[in-house]
């Protein structure tokens, strides 16, 4: 069971709400932001109050929301798009009790439970088939305690014109190598629809941050993810050994990680440097990992990043020998270690004297995810990517120039180039507006993935092409686990019931979207919560989009709560 205050938080509910209408506030975004999200977020109201329900919807900007969210942990229930990762270890974060009371994309839900916990935490030891066993338990214990309920999978779909620029099969937007995969001679004009990518360039910041494109172009990382693989990147060479532990007696554990001691020896590059013109050396490298590991670098408690939390916990210790060559212990050669070695580095110059200067001036108090390293907009960045900041101009556009001294752009090298003439990001709020924009030659390409309502409106013509990534970000619906009564999981189940997920697909992503139970896909997913026309844990109480209203309110009192005799629930047992 959650380990959330259920009991004690729930007398206080019965003891203050008395007979009082159980109310509760739905924060998402406003249609300009996201029509999905408020449309999924409408129909959630709609079938709660029907269920007798108050219900109010608590609009946010995208940066709002994360804060409320993500930050200030205030909030009942939020709709949101989760930004995932290539890998699944993106759970361990999104759900270990260890983080439950930290700010940022980690356990925003405040869900503790030692059962997901050493579930979490043994997969991260595994590799292959006893990997997969061990996420299963952990999709099958989300499916029934529902700290987030995951809705669906949009189809990922981006335009772009063909000719200025070719290429567009060599990787995969958004990623950084899709935009290395391009070959021109021109800047590449790319659309956004959210204007924080000309507000803030801070690798660390939650409420700024969604997905990493931006970032990975500006800042590099020891390993890229490519299509699923991860591949040197900053690094040069990757050697990796064991060692026997000395208190394991002898005896090796069935993840055949935990009687040994991994480590990777890597070799940097040569003469890589940052945007400044500043050596990148292997004293950056342990720099960013002390760093992401404690903001504070000792001088205030509990000040880990609020990005890049589970990444770094895999790393046990790490020594620079020289300039160009360290070497990491790490809890297991595994995904989930792979997965450690692809946060940006950062510039110990450049962060090593913001520290100084805050801790000089006494600003060492605010809480972890408060403070100017990880809210600053950090404009302009200071990184070592392929890319470089130029200019920018706040909610219109960001310009990236070509790296000249980059090492993607050494003959030796084969990882992909640079356009020689840089990137304007250009802010246009509207994915038809977008599109039209691309189709009448005004920009090459549509940057952020497109909303479903947009879609039919892509032309069909030879210099417009429709680009589509594999499926990775969901919709969900996240539950505040801490306070009651979405502390109880009877009650999280019961409004889980009142989502629709076929209709939602259908009438809300007009099809171009994938119902799901579960916050991963492929083979990941057990065969028991594949989906098969309904959702095989909480089914939709209704048919065809209409909610059977009894059957709802029998669910809600399954769950231990009342009705008065106009039909309101009571916010108590």
């Amino acid at each position: 069971m959650t380990t959330s205050g259920c009991i004690d938080s729930v007398r206080n509910v019965v003891e203050q709400a008395g007979d009082n209408q159980l109310t509760l506030s739905i924060a998402t975004l406003p249609a300009d932001a996201d029509r999905q999200n408020v449309q999924i977020a409408r129909r959630l109201e709609a079938n709660l109050e029907a269920a007798g329900v108050d219900v109010s919807l608590d609009m946010r900007s995208p940066s709002e929301l994360l804060k409320a969210v993500l930050i200030d942990h205030e909030f009942d229930l939020y709709v949101g798009r989760h930004p995932a990762d290539y890998d699944p270890d993106f759970l361990y974060d999104a759900l270990h009790s260890t983080f439950a009371h930290e700010r940022g994309w980690q356990n925003p839900f405040g869900f503790a439970n030692m059962y997901f916990d050493t579930l979490l935490e043994e997969q991260r030891r595994l590799d292959g088939e006893q990997r997969k066993q061990r996420l299963g338990s952990v999709l099958h214990g989300l499916a029934q305690e529902k700290p987030f309920e995951p809705i669906c999978f949009p189809d990922e779909r981006r335009v772009a014109r063909t000719d200025e620029f070719e290429g567009w099969d060599e990787g995969t937007l958004p990623t950084r190598h899709g935009y290395l995969g391009l070959e021109g001679d021109d800047r590449l004009h790319a659309l956004v629809t959210d204007s924080r990518v000309t507000q803030n360039l801070n690798p660390l910041s939650a409420t700024a941050r969604g997905r990493e494109t931006t970032i990975d172009l500006l800042y590099d990382s020891l390993l890229s993810e490519r299509n699923g693989e991860l591949v040197p990147w900053l690094a040069e060479s990757v050697e990796w050994s064991s060692t026997r532990n000395d208190d394991t007696n002898g005896e090796q554990s069935d993840a055949n990680v935990d009687g040994e001691r991994r480590t990777v020896s890597i070799t940097l590059r040569e003469d890589c440097r940052f945007h400044d013109g500043e050596p990148l050396t292997a004293s950056d490298v342990a720099f960013t990992y002390r760093f992401l590991e404690d903001t504070s670098l000792g001088r205030a408690p509990d000040s880990p990043a609020p990005r890049y939390r589970g990444q770094v916990e895999m790393v046990e210790s790490i020594e620079a020998e020289d300039d160009r060559r360290l070497t990491i212990s790490l809890r297991g050669e595994t995904p989930a270690g792979r997965r450690a070695l692809t946060v940006p580095i950062l510039p110990k110059h450049v962060w090593q004297e913001l520290i100084d200067q805050r801790a000089a001036n006494g600003e060492f108090s605010a809480p972890q995810g408060r403070w100017v390293a990880v809210t600053g907009d950090h404009i302009p960045p200071v990184g070592s990517g392929p890319y470089r900041f130029e200019s920018h101009t706040e909610d219109d556009q960001l310009i990236l120039g070509q790296y000249e001294d980059h090492f993607t752009l050494r003959e030796d090298v084969d990882l992909g180039e640079p356009v020689p003439g840089g990137i304007r990001f250009t802010v246009d709020p509207g994915s038809t507006s977008s599109i039209r924009r691309v189709d009448d030659g005004g920009a090459d390409l549509t940057a952020s993935m497109l909303n479903a309502h947009s879609l039919g409106a892509i032309p069909d013509t030879p210099d417009v092409r429709q680009l589509s990534s594999p499926h990775r970000i969901f919709y969900y619906v996240g539950f505040n686990v801490r306070n009651a009564p979405l502390s109880n999981p009877h009650f999280r189940r019961a409004i889980t019931q009142l989502i629709d997920k076929e209709t939602i697909v259908d009438e809300v992503f007009y099809d171009h979207a994938t119902p799901t139970a579960t916050p991963v896909t492929d083979d990941w997913v057990p065969a028991t919560l594949e989906w098969s026309g309904e959702d095989p844990v909480t089914p939709f109480v209704g048919s065809n989009g209409r909610l059977n209203v009894e059957a709802a309110k029998s669910a809600f009192e399954t769950a231990g709560f009342r009705y008065d005799d106009n039909g309101r629930l009571l916010g108590g047992y």
